[in-house]
């Protein structure tokens, strides 16, 4: 009976893709506005999807040189390795890549009818919008589930009947497909958004005292498709390997079990299931979220996420109630008996870890809270206590929620043991379907904005757009410390399939190679970083140039009597993005190799080690910092900001400018080098996952 449960991951996969189908077929039923703002939108997609369009291009002759030396090296009759490997890294490329392509194209028609909905209501604009988030985060959770599933049953009753352990290594490909897409998706459309971001904030707001969004600004428009390519596809990608990355981590612990041998496949087949009914749960969150018109969005929002949290919570029981032995069983060099209480228990801590690390951030980044205030009074004395304050806050952030992670790991690991880790990882990505859908709600809302101030809307519109965006940003921050605690859980859990694989005992931190792998491990997340972030700085410097360009060259631009030629910022963000993406990329997946076949498994083990404690921590404080400096720009919007001393600052003041040049230094904190450390982590994890077979301690 437990082999057969496999069949509900594919059913449950198709089940979100006509659900985002539905979704996407309503969205686009939705009126579109005037034609200035259907003109606006078609600028914003045709960027986003060139984009798109180039960026696989280029991504494609990678997929196919990985893919051919993965079938090479697992060439041959070795127990547990097989060519196919190259298929299924091919498989997870494809799948991420379709998900990211079918968030973003409903995105870019879901921005003009969130603005055309504004204009009628505050409940209208948020349905549209989310509705329009909900088709990216089930196209994620619809394609890894179907695309796992269908090669899971495939490889077990057709391909390798009996083999299981050359199916979950097989499987590990996928993990490395979905991985390499979402990092150049991270890196690629962190750097687009950001090069543009930067331009038109420092030339359009600093330098000509444009507000935002103004028409006149040339690189508005690649702003608004950085919005998208950014944080819909880019957090999409992020967020599927994430999904994908867990449910292989507790497939192959699974196979260390006693109960396996004995044929009783539970320990493999529960986080397809799991996988299968968060599924159903984030589905049935979605139709909570409403809200009355003055009503409050973000309550409105957190209902149906945490809601869907908790009804996966108390089902988890059930489902590991029916599925685990009876007798309980026993891992791999363990002695613990681990009952269906213990698996449900450590899936229910990882649910739960990854809402509490998400508050956490959303009080850092918050606006109101008192993180983001202390940054705005600093503001007031310049430019530098601002980034003092900001670099500060962001040190600060990182200590509760690695309290927390800990804990979540010791807490998991002390009732289920390493499996345990990896299902608490997976419990934490459960519900990503909802969760996606409300992080890809704030770009959507974000560009709505923009489309309301360059199409000339009445105030009111973008009062409500911004209302969203307010929100939006909240989501987002949740959302970037879900990412990272995802992350975290989902690297140990890699870790923990790795040392299985590769049958390491123990790590000896005395032994130089293993110091040497630790030490390389703990500069990367730097290294890499840096190439993100020189990287932006440099793209940056070609769209301020462009940007001024037009500001001396074309006459009656400032008075809004001539048009911006768009169409140059879009071509150089793209240009920039995809040119210096490469690098960081290839850092991430030749360093593992490297250390794994030059110094041995255990090397590779104090790498993974580095990497995973460095990574996480430079993740949160960059996101984090980046977050606080952001809403610490925007809490000077409206009214203005009151100082302790009684002194109102408004925008455009010294204290808003000062503001304003933080939000620039955190732009690629928060959206480029950051939440692209997410997938760093993990990539390189399963790097090691997928070649531990080839260098596994004899």
């Amino acid at each position: 009976m437990t082999e057969e449960l496999v069949y509900v991951a594919p059913v449950a996969g198709v089940l979100a893709l006509l659900f985002a189908w539905l979704k996407a077929r309503w969205v686009k039923q939705q009126d579109s506005g005037t034609d200035a703002m259907r003109e606006i939108a078609r600028r914003i997609q045709e960027g986003a999807m060139a984009f798109l369009g180039r960026e696989y291009r280029v991504l494609s002759g990678f997929v196919v040189l990985v893919a051919l030396l993965l079938v090479v090296a697992n060439m041959g009759d070795q127990p547990g390795r097989s060519p196919i490997i190259g298929f299924s890294f091919v498989v997870g490329c494809v799948t991420s890549a379709l998900a990211g392509y079918f968030g973003m194209r409903v995105a870019t028609n879901a921005n003009v009818r969130t603005t055309a909905a504004a204009r009628h209501g505050l409940s209208a604009a948020l349905h549209v919008a989310f509705s329009g988030g909900v088709v990216m985060g089930m196209s994620v959770v619809g394609l890894a589930t179907l695309g796992l599933g269908i090669l899971y049953i495939v490889y077990t009753q057709i391909l390798f009947p009996g083999g299981l352990e050359t199916t979950i290594n097989a499987l590990t490909g996928f993990s490395m497909g979905a991985s390499s897409i979402a990092l150049f998706a991270r890196v690629g459309g962190g750097i687009y958004t950001k090069a543009a971001d930067v331009g038109a904030d420092l030339v359009g707001k600093v330098e000509s005292g444009l507000p935002e969004d103004d028409p006149r600004n040339p690189a508005v428009i690649a702003d608004n498709v950085g919005d998208n390519v950014g944080d819909v596809a880019g957090m999409g990608a992020d967020l599927f390997e994430s999904f994908v990355g867990a449910i292989i981590g507790v497939m192959v612990l699974g196979l260390g079990f006693s109960s396996v041998a004995d044929g009783d496949l539970s320990p493999i087949v529960l986080p397809l299931v799991i996988a299968a009914v968060g599924i159903v749960c984030s589905i049935l969150g979605t139709f909570v979220v409403r809200t009355k018109e003055g009503g409050n969005p973000q309550l409105a929002l957190d209902t149906g996420s945490f809601g869907a949290a908790g009804v996966m919570a108390v089902l988890t029981f059930g489902i590991v109630r029916y599925m685990w032995p009876e007798e309980g069983a026993t891992a791999a060099g363990s002695e613990q008996v681990i009952t269906w209480v213990d698996v449900g228990a450590a899936t229910v801590i990882g649910v739960f870890t990854g809402v509490i690390v998400g508050l956490i951030t959303s009080y850092y980044c918050s606006m109101r809270k008192p993180p983001v205030d202390s940054i705005v009074e600093q503001s007031k004395t310049g430019y530098a206590t601002n980034i003092i304050a900001g670099l500060g806050i962001g040190m600060q952030s990182t200590a509760l929620p690695v309290i927390v992670i800990a804990a979540g790991v010791i807490g998991s690991s002390y009732v289920a043991g390493l499996y345990g880790v990896a299902i608490a990882a997976l419990g934490m990505l459960s519900t990503i379907g909802i969760q996606l859908a409300v992080d890809a709600y704030g770009p959507i809302a974000d560009n709505a904005g923009g489309i309301a101030e360059m199409s000339g809307q009445d105030p009111i519109v973008r009062s409500r757009t911004d209302t969203l965006d307010a929100v939006g940003n909240t989501t987002a921050a949740i959302g970037k410390g879900f990412a990272i605690g995802s992350a975290a859980l989902t690297a140990l859990a890699l870790f923990a399939a790795f040392a299985q694989q590769a049958r390491i005992t123990g790590i000896d931190i005395a032994q130089p190679r293993v110091m040497a792998g630790l030490l390389v491990g703990g500069m990367c997340p730097f290294l890499f970083s840096s190439m993100a972030m020189r990287a932006v700085g440099e793209a940056a410097m070609e769209m301020i140039e462009e940007v001024r360009r037009p500001f001396r060259e074309i006459k009656g631009l400032l008075t809004g009597d001539a048009a911006p030629d768009t169409a140059r910022c879009v071509d150089i963000s793209t240009a920039a993005a995809l040119k210096r993406m490469i690098a960081p990329g290839a850092l991430a997946v030749i360093t593992p190799v490297v250390v794994g076949f030059l110094l041995g498994a255990e090397a590779l083990g104090g790498l993974l080690a580095g990497v995973t404690v460095t990574g996480v921590l430079l993740a949160l404080f960059m996101s984090n910092a980046g977050g606080a400096w952001d809403n610490a720009k925007k809490s000077f919007e409206g009214d203005g900001f009151r100082m302790r001393d009684g002194t109102v600052h408004k925008k455009g003041s010294d204290a808003h400018k000062a503001a304003v040049v933080g939000d620039t230094v955190g732009d690629p904190f928060k959206d480029t080098a950051g939440p692209s450390l997410n997938i760093l982590v993990k990539l390189m994890s399963v790097v090691a996952l997928v070649i531990a077979p080839l260098i596994a301690v004899s």
